[in-house]
């Protein structure tokens, strides 16, 4: 498994298309959920893969301050494997992202309401009542990096 972390203009016609397949096939396909998944915010982030040799099998992307939120946040989160592990590789290095390249001081999320915990053993704090987006329950939520216990110096 090796990380791979690319702003949007540095990636190749291969790794977009495996990025927006994954994406679409995740959350509108599986969740059953018709929404515009390309919505030109990819070209202000950096995008975080995991791959298993050629393959995509986690994936996030980390958008600069103004483009989601007033502040750097991370979104479309994704792991093609659920509980292996690779969420949760791909989410450390989104933040170190943040934090490091982005100089955030705060890293913000709308998270998925089912998916509360993952982020929340990260060290992100819930900051919003349930709200629906897409016809999905989410929640806002924060890190601050202050706080943040996961090596960032």
């Amino acid at each position: 498994m090796k990380i791979q972390v690319k702003y949007y203009n540095d990636l190749s016609r291969d790794e977009l298309y495996a990025i927006l397949k994954a994406r679409v096939d995740v959350f509108v396909v599986e969740q059953n959920c018709a929404y515009p998944e390309i919505d030109d915010k990819d070209i202000h982030a950096w995008h975080v893969m995991l791959m298993d040799g050629d393959t995509l099998v986690a994936y996030l992307r980390v958008l600069e301050a103004g483009v989601s939120f007033e502040h750097v946040s991370i979104g479309r989160v994704l792991s093609l494997k659920r509980h292996s592990g690779h969420g949760r590789i791909v989410l450390k290095e989104g933040i170190r992202i943040a934090f490091e390249t982005l100089k955030a001081e705060e890293v913000w999320i709308e998270a998925q309401s089912y998916a509360r915990t993952f982020y929340a053993n990260e060290g992100f704090r819930q900051v919003s009542d349930e709200f629906l987006e897409d016809g999905i329950p989410h929640v806002q939520m924060v890190l601050e990096k202050e706080t943040y216990q996961g090596g960032i110096e």
